[in-house]
């Protein structure tokens, strides 16, 4: 008589497992089930790295989507964020993630105005897991703080989190005061483009599209020291016409214009309740930041895939789509005067209704 030996799911089975059960625990915002499920797959030899990138990560991600899809309410969504972030606190502390740091000092902190910080926490106890000593400072980090804080510590790296790309210019103030101090910049996170366009045109030293590829990149060599004076002084020349400056100081008064006549040019607002009006005018206050922040980087691109994607949003909603491009009409004449933010509105217009357009060139 023979003894069978017991089966044992491989790696992958046990993700996709542990997985399935972090789904279910944060769509019924069950942090217990949540956490207790983490701790039990690190009892049974999942690696701590896969639980926080193939299964933490992972179902984060699908949080998004379900958001996206009008699947999951904001507070849902804000829900299971919070258990996520309850599981990693409780991954962090479990024998298995135990490890003595040895390979140098890296201090992981969000863009100022960042407030998505998962990502950089994942980073961070990824890192904590290769041998790194890691100063995590969370969301929403003011250049002068980083900078205070590089000055009181030895740090090798500094990995600079974003995932707003609105806050790219903030970003970029952050890797030139880092850089500054002689202390390189690895920048990560959507915000930076999907391939990290934008990192590098904001002169970061490297770029890492998740928290896996970022601790390689860190092993495979160190980032070298910067030397300030072999900065570019001139890197975004195109900010020399002020339109950047001048959309971002005028965009309370811009959003008001636009809220205004908007009435005439959508008549359907006319019904709006007030609640659909203040999300009308936070709407309209997106618009104007990504506007602005594409008149930044010199990037048309980077408007049009957020006014697509702000339509996709609306639609999953229930809300006119078709309310956009006579919003952005308004604007452009506005913006009659600035030639590249009138261009970048018509791009974005163009992408949003080219079936919608006369020869005049106007929303009908």
């Amino acid at each position: 008589m023979t003894t069978r030996t017991p089966y044992r799911p491989s790696a992958g089975e046990a993700v996709e497992v542990l997985a399935a059960e972090l789904w279910k625990a944060v769509s019924a915002a069950d942090e217990r089930a949540a956490t207790d499920a983490v701790l039990r797959a690190l009892d049974e030899g999942l690696a701590p790295e896969s639980v926080l990138i193939d299964v933490i990560a992972s179902v984060q991600g699908r949080v998004g989507e379900e958001w996206a899809a009008n699947r999951l309410t904001v507070a849902e969504e804000h829900a299971a964020t919070a258990i996520n972030e309850r599981a990693v606190a409780a991954l962090s502390v479990h024998p298995a993630a135990r490890t003595t740091p040895g390979r140098g000092r890296i201090t992981v902190a969000c863009v100022d105005g960042e407030w998505h910080a998962l990502p950089a926490r994942l980073l961070a106890e990824v890192l904590k897991l290769r041998g790194w000593h890691v100063d995590y400072l969370g969301a929403q980090v003011p250049s002068p703080h980083l900078i205070t804080h590089l000055h009181r510590t030895d740090t090798d790296v500094v990995a600079l989190s974003g995932s707003i790309a609105t806050r790219l210019p903030a970003a970029h103030a952050a890797i030139t005061a880092c850089q500054a101090v002689g202390v390189p910049v690895l920048a990560g996170g959507a915000a930076f483009g999907p391939d990290g366009e934008y990192a590098r045109l904001l002169g970061a030293d490297a770029w890492a599209p998740d928290a896996r590829a970022a601790a390689d990149r860190l092993a495979r060599a160190p980032l070298p020291r910067p030397h300030h004076d072999h900065q570019p002084i001139d890197d975004l020349p195109h900010l020399g016409d002020q339109e950047y400056s001048m959309v971002t100081r005028s965009s309370t008064s811009l959003v008001r214009t636009v809220l205004t006549a908007l009435e005439d040019a959508f008549p359907a607002m006319r019904a709006y309740s007030d609640q659909q009006r203040e999300r009308t005018a936070e709407d309209l206050a997106h618009i104007v930041d990504f506007l602005a922040t594409a008149l930044y980087l010199g990037d048309e691109d980077l408007f049009t895939r957020f006014i697509t994607w702000t339509a996709r949003i609306l639609t999953a909603r229930g809300v006119p789509a078709h309310s956009l491009p006579p919003a952005l009409d308004i604007l452009a004449g506005e913006l009659k005067d600035f030639p590249r933010a009138a261009r970048t509105l018509e791009h974005g217009i163009d992408a949003l209704a080219p079936d919608h357009r006369n020869t005049a060139g106007k929303t009908v």
